[in-house]
């Protein structure tokens, strides 16, 4: 997954705003206590993040 598509997605289901500070703000257990953009940093696969918020944020299944 491009990283482009993957902002596109997290835009859609949380707005702009939401979007940056789930990105920004919240720590994820599955991507080793890592917020979304120190996950991607480290070098995590956008697709594997994108999950991980999906399943955090129960994103139904149609839109993960």
């Amino acid at each position: 997954m491009r990283l482009t598509y993957f902002r596109e997605l997290m835009e859609t289901e949380f707005g702009p705003a939401r979007a940056s500070s789930v990105s920004h703000d919240h720590v994820f257990a599955q991507l080793g206590d890592r917020t979304v953009e120190q996950a991607i940093e480290f070098g995590y696969d956008p697709k594997d993040v994108w999950a991980a918020v999906c399943e955090v944020y129960d994103v139904p299944p149609a839109r993960r």
